[in-house]
C-alpha cells in the first residue's frame, strides 16, 4: 500500500511525533491564516457600522455568533494540522477546499450580521467542516491505531453538518436563532467525545505557535484601523489632533495587546488532553476581543468626525471594552498561574479601569493606551522579580 501511495505522490497520514524537534508553521498553515483575515475583516467592519449606526446589541451579537464559525474552523484545521500534516498534494487540496469555504463564509457575513440571514455563511462553513470531515476519514484509512478516533471525528462533524443544515431550509427565523446555539454546543461536545476514544497527538509548541500567529493576523486589523485615523486626518484636514491621538493610542494599544499575549510561553502549559482543550476553547474570548479592538477604533474615529450619532460613552466603550476583556481573558487563560497576587490583582484592577474609562467624557483612548502600558510594566516587573525570560517566538 505504501509502494502505492509513493506512486502517486501521496504519504500515509499516520500521526506525527509529540516531541518533534523544530515543529513550526508551515508555508500552507500561514496562507491558511491569511484567508481567514478575510473573515475577520468583514466581522470586524460590520460590527463597526452597525455600532455607529446605533444597534449595538445586534452588532455585538451577529458579530459573537458570526466570530464562532470562524473561530471554530480554524481551530478544528489548526489541531488536526499539529497531529496529522502530510503536506502532501492531496493534503494540500483539501486545505485549499477549506479556504474556498472561508470565502463563502465573508461573503455571506453582511447579511448574517446585519439581516441575520445566515445561509450564506451557514454554507461557507459547512463546505469547510466537510472537507475536514474528508481529512479523518483520510487519517481512519491510514492509521488503525488512530482509527477509532478519527472515524468519531468525521462522523460527529457530518452529523452536526447536517443539522447546520436543516435548520437553515426546515425552520423559521426565530427556531433558526435558538437553535444556532444548541448546535454550537454540539460542535464543542464533538472533540470532547472523539478524544476520549484516544488522544491525537497534536504538538504542544506548534500549538502554542499557530494561537500567537493567528493572535498576530488579529492585531493587523488594530494597526489598520490606526492608519485609518491618520488617513483621514491628513485627508480632511478636520480634527487632526484628536484622529492622530487616536492613531497614537490605537499603536499602543496593539503593542501592549502584543506584549499581554507573548508575556508568557505557553507551549509548557498543553501537555495533558484537558490544558489543550481549555487553551483552545477559551481563546474564542482572546480572538474575539482582539477582532473587536479594530471596530472599537473605528467607532471612535466616526464620533471624533461626527459620522455617527450615538452617545460618545457608547464609541468610548466599543474600543474600551474589548481592550479590558482582551486583558481580563489574557490573565485569566494565559498568566494567571505564573503571577503573584499583588500582580494578578493589578491586571485584573487595570482591566477594569480601561472598560470604565470609555464613560469619561473626553481622551479615553489616551487613558486606556495608558493603562495597559501600565500593565505591561507590572508584568515586566513581576517576570523581572522570577527571573523569567520569554523565548522569542519563531516561525519559519
Amino acid at each position: 500500500m505504501t509502494d502505492v501511495l509513493t506512486r502517486i505522490g501521496l504519504r500515509r497520514m499516520t500521526p506525527r511525533n509529540q516531541s518533534e524537534p523544530h515543529r513550526v508553521a508551515t508555508p500552507l498553515e500561514l496562507l491558511f491564516d491569511l484567508v481567514f483575515v478575510v473573515a475577520v475583516s468583514q466581522a470586524s467592519q460590520n460590527l463597526h457600522h452597525l455600532i455607529s449606526d446605533d444597534h449595538v446589541g445586534q452588532g455585538v451579537l451577529s458579530y459573537l455568533m458570526v466570530f464562532f464559525a470562524i473561530w471554530w474552523a480554524w481551530m478544528n484545521f489548526t489541531w488536526f494540522a499539529s497531529a496529522f500534516d502530510t503536506d502532501d498534494w492531496l493534503y494540500r487540496m483539501m486545505t485549499i477546499i477549506q479556504m474556498a469555504g472561508v470565502l463563502v463564509l465573508a461573503a455571506g457575513i453582511h447579511s448574517a450580521m446585519v439581516d441575520f440571514d445566515f445561509l450564506t455563511v451557514t454554507w461557507g462553513y459547512v463546505i469547510m467542516r466537510l472537507a475536514m470531515v474528508a481529512q479523518w476519514l483520510r487519517a481512519a484509512a491510514s492509521d488503525p491505531a488512530a482509527r477509532p478516533t478519527s472515524l468519531r471525528f468525521a462522523v460527529g462533524i457530518s452529523i452536526v453538518q447536517v443539522l447546520w443544515l436543516l435548520r437553515i431550509y426546515l425552520l423559521d427565523e426565530q427556531w433558526q436563532f435558538w437553535t444556532f446555539f444548541v448546535l454550537v454546543a454540539a460542535e464543542l461536545v464533538v472533540p470532547v467525545w472523539a478524544e476520549s476514544r484516544g488522544r491525537t497527538s497534536w504538538h504542544p509548541h506548534h500549538i502554542a505557535e499557530r494561537f500567537g500567529l493567528f493572535t498576530l493576523l488579529l492585531l493587523g486589523e488594530s494597526l489598520l484601523a490606526s492608519a485609518n485615523a491618520m488617513i483621514d486626518a491628513l485627508g480632511a484636514g478636520e480634527h487632526i489632533p484628536e484622529l492622530l491621538a487616536l492613531a497614537a493610542c490605537g499603536l499602543v494599544v496593539t503593542a501592549g495587546i502584543w506584549w499581554l499575549y507573548f508575556a508568557r510561553e505557553q507551549h509548557g502549559r498543553l501537555g495533558t488532553l484537558r490544558s489543550g482543550f481549555t487553551f483552545g476553547y477559551l481563546h474564542y474570548v482572546i480572538f474575539a476581543a482582539a477582532g473587536a479592538v479594530s471596530a472599537g477604533v473605528e467607532v471612535e474615529i466616526d464620533s471624533i468626525t461626527g459620522h455617527t450619532e450615538i452617545p460618545h460613552e457608547i464609541a468610548g466603550l466599543a474600543l474600551t471594552l474589548p481592550i479590558a476583556l482582551f486583558v481580563l481573558s489574557a490573565w485569566a487563560i494565559l498568566l494567571q498561574p505564573t503571577l503573584s497576587r499583588w500582580t494578578s490583582a493589578a491586571v485584573v484592577s487595570g482591566a477594569v479601569l480601561i472598560a470604565a474609562s470609555g464613560l469619561l467624557a473626553t481622551g479615553e483612548y489616551v487613558v486606556s493606551a495608558l493603562l495597559l502600558v501600565a500593565i505591561v510594566v507590572v508584568l515586566e516587573a513581576d517576570a523581572a522579580k522570577q527571573g523569567l525570560i520569554a523565548e522569542p517566538v519563531r516561525t519559519i
